[in-house]
């Protein structure tokens, strides 16, 4: 997707060279005669204005007051002041109102195409600084994801009601679907920012030392034991400590998590007496719990401690409506990064990437678009900057486009009928019992299920994407109410 850069001048015929210089360099380009116009377009970032080239002089509403405005408004957003006069004292004062760049007219082309790319690229950078700052000093939000698709909606409407509370929470997904990511959003948004967030791979851990790991050591605890170890747990003291893949853990450091987390106090291997402790745990698997609690793997009551607030993680072919934002996402953090100048993806890579299935989920789509930066020669990315990916599709101009909107309301969609004839207990699925009494919640939710499955004809990935439930939710109420699937695609 083409940036987008506002031209703000009273003079019509500098607006419509300035306007010609940029389309010309790929950008998309909106005009404005006035301050006042200039910042009604800018001021919301929803309305995608990336670069502001802003006339000093101007009747009415002064560059300087304008620019002042834009600052108060939307301090993130670059402005490069354009003026006839070089004089210092007044490149000084634009300066220091916060513009990045200041060009005398008549304004050269090729010098307002370099302004407005050595600008972009700045925010670029200014932007990944702000992030990795926020993710280091646990306090990221949930407005730092990527998550419009109907499936992430969900993710988000629950994270924010776990925020609140120290609940613990379980995290479900495939790997790579960013479960990291929900939990530092959780404790950004909790009582808890800005202090520890401490992550650990349960599944990285060799068995003979998970529990000093966890737990801490004293000194000459064991052989090699040289020094004392606080472990994870007094690390995170205040904060929060997100246990990834907590399905790998083995019985044995099962049993001492557990008291851990009922007691509010660890052993440190070798001490004397437990250390108390202020945690709040987060933890995540891509493993499928409760069979293993089954399967005699994992502990019955250590599962009903974690899974006190399940959060269920898409994968990303079920919140494909996510792919063309974090794409636009990744190829800005890669420009910024490799000093590289993607400006964005061609319409045929665009549906390439919206149709593969990406089984690596948005790790995958994050290395892919990274190679694929390092590969352009051009400024769009082309299919064949993904060789892993265009040798497995078929013919792409045979492929769909990339929908501009997310799917329609799932109960429009799941009955085949507008929601008012639903809402009057009509339809495929009604509401109302024959006595003219609602039904219950259950009752109905069973109906839709088992409607969607029918008329999707057993494919469950569509119904998963169509009802905006992860597919493992989607599972879990089939197993719930032993619900016929007749699945037709591979599991």
């Amino acid at each position: 997707m083409a940036k987008t850069v506002l031209v703000i001048d009273d003079d019509p015929t500098q607006r419509r060279l300035l306007q010609a210089a940029v389309e010309k360099a790929g950008f998309a380009c909106r005009t404005a005669p006035d301050g006042e116009a200039g910042i009604a377009l800018a001021a919301d970032p929803k309305d995608g204005i990336d670069v502001v080239l802003l006339d000093l002089t101007m009747p009415g509403l002064s560059g300087m007051e304008t620019l002042e405005r834009l600052a108060a408004k939307r301090q993130d957003l670059p402005v490069i002041m354009l003026t006839a006069t070089s004089g210092i004292d007044t490149i000084v004062q634009s300066m220091r109102g916060g513009a990045v760049d200041f060009i005398v007219k008549p304004a050269n082309p090729e010098r307002v195409v370099v302004s407005i790319r050595n600008a972009l690229k700045m925010q670029s950078l200014t932007g990944e600084v702000k992030r990795l700052a926020r993710k280091a000093e646990g306090g990221m939000a949930f407005d730092d994801m990527i998550a419009s698709a109907a499936p992430m909606r969900q993710v988000i409407r629950l994270a924010e009601r776990a925020a609140v509370s120290d609940i613990p929470v379980l995290i479900l997904g495939e790997s790579g679907v960013g479960k990291e990511v929900v939990a530092r959003c959780i404790q950004g948004a909790s009582t808890r920012v800005g202090k520890p967030f401490v992550t650990v791979n349960c599944g990285a851990i060799p068995e003979n030392l998970v529990e000093s790991i966890l737990f801490g050591h004293e000194k000459g605890a064991f052989t090699g034991a040289v020094s004392k170890a606080l472990g994870k747990f007094v690390e995170a003291d205040g904060g929060t400590l997100f246990l990834d893949e907590v399905g790998e853990l083995p019985l044995d450091a099962q049993v001492k998590l557990l008291r851990a987390l009922q007691e509010g106090e660890v052993d440190a291997v070798g001490s004397r007496r437990p250390t108390k402790v202020d945690v709040r745990i987060i933890s995540a698997t891509n493993r499928d719990l409760s069979q293993q609690v089954a399967e005699g793997t994992f502990r019955e009551d250590l599962f009903y401690r974690l899974n006190v607030f399940p959060i269920d993680m898409p994968s990303l072919r079920e919140r494909r409506d996510d792919i063309p934002a974090l794409v636009e996402h990744f190829i800005g953090r890669f420009n910024a990064s490799e000093g590289t100048k993607v400006s964005g993806v061609a319409d045929d890579t665009m549906k390439m990437l919206y149709a593969f299935d990406w089984p690596g989920n948005v790790r995958q789509l994050e290395n892919a678009v990274f190679r694929a930066v390092v590969l352009c020669d051009g400024d769009k990315l082309r299919p064949q900057d993904f060789p892993q990916i265009s040798g497995q599709m078929p013919d792409i101009a045979s492929l769909p486009a990339a929908p501009a909107v997310a799917p329609a309301d799932a109960a429009s969609v799941v009955a085949g009928v507008p929601s008012a004839g639903l809402a009057m207990g009509e339809g495929p699925v009604p509401i109302m019992d024959p006595d003219g009494e609602m039904r219950a919640l259950q009752d109905i939710e069973r109906d839709i299920l088992q409607y969607a499955i029918d008329y999707y004809q057993g494919h469950m990935s569509e119904v998963s994407r169509r009802l905006g439930i992860g597919r493992s939710t989607l599972y879990r109420k089939v197993r719930e109410y032993d619900l016929d699937m007749h699945e037709r695609e591979a599991s």
